[in-house]
């Protein structure tokens, strides 16, 4: 199957060009970038020197990528951006995964609350939000183009979840504190994010009404039934990538770790990419860096009756690409774990 990536430049592109390069069902044949359009791949990434099949970077034309002879385009794209290509590329017979906003909200109130102005609102119910592990199989026939989660939401998504669906947990009083890699913010210019501003340094942002929070309701509504509300307060961390959160949650009457666990088992003992760690340890982002697997683990303070969930994953990968590249290969019906570790 032959694949491009519009957008391949950026920190998702990047881990896209990588991982896609060294797939074994699918062959990459276009990466795109209105800045290095022309330019050698290895140029722009020496790191795959050898492996780029002498690839160029083209431009990011809609029309002109419509014209080519690939079957599925990954757009790795800031939000706003990605929505102009969705309309050119779906209607031209392409399947599509965005990496960004665009489609992860179904409602559309919600994402002019959070985002702004939607620039393809026509494709909405035609998008599928595809969370692999949750999202019922019936996508893969159905799907014309797929939001993947983001990154916060698929740390916070994975754990709660099945417990909602099991009324293991209460729906009220959920309390999320995530801190992000730097690389989560995508490769820009900013004060924020330069070396001397970051090393050594950690703080909360996005307090309130952080934009992954409009995804992380809407889909555990659909989970629990009916809404939920919880207080969502991401940090950034002095590292490259990784996101570890940590969820506060009162447990439901009667609810142990072992219940919690049972709902887990459930949901998770044949997906390869979530681990469960045993009671009371707590996942490292060390450990998930470069892998495309989240590790949860929980805990039960009795002084509280409130379940402690912690979980771990790599924003770039299980929290972007290779999450990305895990919805490929369900919808292309090759191996859920193809290219991926």
């Amino acid at each position: 199957m032959n694949v491009g990536i519009v957008g391949a430049s950026g920190y998702s592109g990047e881990v896209l060009v990588k991982l896609l390069l060294a797939h074994p069902r699918a062959t990459l044949r276009a990466v795109s970038s209105r800045t290095h359009a022309g330019k050698p791949l290895v140029a722009v990434m020496p790191a795959v020197r050898g492996a780029d099949r002498g690839l160029r970077f083209v431009d990011s034309d809609p029309v002109a990528l419509a014209a080519m002879d690939i079957d599925l385009f990954f757009l790795a794209l800031p939000h706003g951006a990605a929505a102009g290509f969705a309309k050119v590329l779906v209607p031209a017979g392409k399947r599509v995964i965005d990496l960004s906003a665009d489609f992860r909200v179904a409602d559309l109130a919600t994402y002019r609350k959070y985002y702004g102005e939607h620039h393809a609102p026509e494709l909405l119910p035609v998008a599928r939000f595809v969370l692999p592990e949750l999202t019922p199989p019936a996508w893969r026939q159905e799907a014309k183009l797929v939001a993947a989660p983001g990154c916060y939401p698929t740390s916070v998504i994975v754990p709660l979840a099945p417990l909602l669906r099991a009324g293991v947990i209460s729906r009220e009083h959920i309390v999320v504190n995530a801190c992000s890699g730097v690389s989560g913010a995508g490769r820009k210019v900013d004060e924020m994010y330069l070396y001397v501003e970051r090393a050594e340094s950690m703080k909360a942002y996005g307090l309130l009404k952080h934009r992954h929070l409009s995804e992380i309701e809407e889909q555990l509504a659909l989970h629990a039934g009916g809404p939920i509300v919880l207080q969502f307060n991401p940090h950034l961390a002095p590292m490259r990538r990784g996101i570890a959160t940590t969820i506060t949650v009162p447990a439901a009457a009667g609810a142990g770790l072992d219940v919690l666990y049972a709902a887990w088992a459930a949901a998770y003992a044949n997906r390869p990419f979530v681990q469960m760690l045993p009671a009371g340890e707590t996942p490292d982002t060390a450990h998930t860096i470069g892998t495309n697997r989240i590790d949860i683990a929980a805990a039960h303070d009795p002084r509280t009756n409130n379940f402690v969930i912690t979980a771990a994953e790599d924003n770039l990968m299980k929290g972007a690409s290779g999450q990305a590249v895990q919805i490929m290969n369900l919808w292309s019906g090759f191996e859920e774990t193809d290219g991926l570790v």
